[in-house]
């Protein structure tokens, strides 16, 4: 039994220890990049169990990827290998003054073939919730396949699913076929976890309460759209008022990059722990907040008891 699956590439990933240009550096760290399986990773720290779906390369870099998440406790049961395709790799470049710079080495990874039939009904039917984003469908016209079979039997054995689009412009081939195939995802979903900046993209909208009303009206009532907002914190809507959560403020900023897939795990937790949808958004912006102030995508994922510490439920002991 698992409380969350979710389906994606997850890459192996290098990141360089200075900042400047690559051409010039030397030595890199190395370590996973991949939105589902950080959503995965959060939710199994903040103490519910999840599964993740994937394809890698029969490779030592798939070999790396698979070893990872499930020493993070994460079931790999259904992640296949492939002797034909590699893992795909991400390059990351630092600088001082603006956000990292990606290059993805990902084109026809093992994970852009993923196929229908690599999606497990009865898997999915023994979880609880399905978290999704817009990579996965991005990735190949087979991968898209498997990710609208995966929601297809979410939805057809009860599994409530959550969606982030997560628009990597990198990964499709015109912007309009991005829209398309969002805007025909976001009806079919129960929860909605857009950014401010895909708002404007998705649908040409720049004020925040003009975008989540929008994007409510394309889903079935009592649907829950929440709008990250960033430094802002994020806006919720049911159909009835809009609420706006405050954030939780951190003066050590270190790597923004994974603070959506750590908000995703903490609104998550929060509804599988049957807060209020307040709670539950209070939630998902302290751990979003915790992650940025570590570098790297999954390392500054709290605890459940971390959490607790920070909201001074718990004392934390230190020898």
């Amino acid at each position: 039994m698992i409380d969350v699956v979710t389906i994606g590439e997850t890459m192996a990933a290098m990141a360089p220890k200075e900042v400047g240009s690559l051409k010039y550096l030397n030595n890199f760290s190395k370590y996973i990049a991949g939105a589902e399986s950080n959503v995965a990773i959060g939710i199994k720290r903040l103490g519910f169990k999840s599964g993740w779906i994937s394809k890698l390369g029969k490779d030592p870099l798939g070999d790396y990827v698979e070893f990872f998440i499930r020493g993070e406790g994460v079931d790999v049961s259904q992640v296949k290998k492939d002797s034909d395709h590699r893992t795909g790799l991400l390059i990351k470049e630092m600088h001082t003054t603006k956000e990292p710079k990606v290059f993805y080495y990902r084109d026809n990874s093992a994970a852009s073939h993923l196929e229908p039939d690599d999606i497990d009904e009865g898997y999915i039917k023994k979880a609880r919730h399905m978290h999704l984003t817009g990579i996965t469908p991005a990735l190949s016209d087979s991968a898209q396949n498997a990710f609208f079979r995966a929601l297809n039997y979410a939805k057809k054995n009860g599994l409530r699913v959550s969606f982030d689009p997560n628009l990597r412009f990198k990964l499709w081939s015109t912007v309009e076929e991005m829209k398309n195939v969002m805007l025909n995802i976001i009806p079919q979903v129960d929860v909605l976890l857009p950014g401010i900046e895909e708002g404007e993209i998705l649908l040409g909208l720049s004020e925040p309460e003009a975008i989540i009303k929008a994007f409510y009206e394309m889903m079935n009532e009592g649907s829950l759209v929440v709008l990250k907002l960033g430094a802002k914190g994020a806006l919720y809507y049911q159909g009835d008022q809009i609420v706006h959560v405050d954030p939780y403020k951190v003066s050590n900023i270190v790597d923004l990059i994974g603070a959506g897939d750590a908000f995703a795990a903490g609104l998550i937790t929060g509804l599988l722990r049957e807060m209020s949808i307040k709670e539950a958004v209070e939630l998902a912006n302290l751990v979003g907040a915790l992650c940025i102030t570590v570098k790297g995508d999954i390392e500054g994922l709290p605890t459940w008891e971390q959490v607790e510490v920070y909201q001074g439920k718990k004392e934390e002991i230190h020898r």
